[in-house]
């Protein structure tokens, strides 16, 4: 953990797996596992961008990792239970 792709690329991997935990305990689970796959390669990517120098590359790739959660995933959606 040497650089600042290191950081966020780990903080957005440790938010979708707490995100990937907390849906799965649900009864229902809104998504299946496939769906945390591209963000958690693209944070593996990413990090690879930015330790190499190409830093346009990996921001514009966070950015996309970050939509991609916000608009697929929907974290701060509330689940069907609580609808009632």
């Amino acid at each position: 953990m040497e650089t600042v792709y290191d950081w966020i690329t780990v903080a957005i991997f440790v938010g979708l797996a707490v995100l990937f935990l907390q849906r799965s305990s649900e009864e229902e689970p809104r998504d299946k596992i496939y769906h945390y796959a591209p963000p958690a390669i693209g944070c593996a990517i990413a990090n690879y961008l930015g330790n190499e120098g190409y830093m346009v590359g990996s921001v514009v790739l966070i950015v996309g990792i970050l939509a991609y959660i916000h608009y697929i995933l929907k974290p701060f959606a509330p689940s069907d239970s609580n609808a009632n």
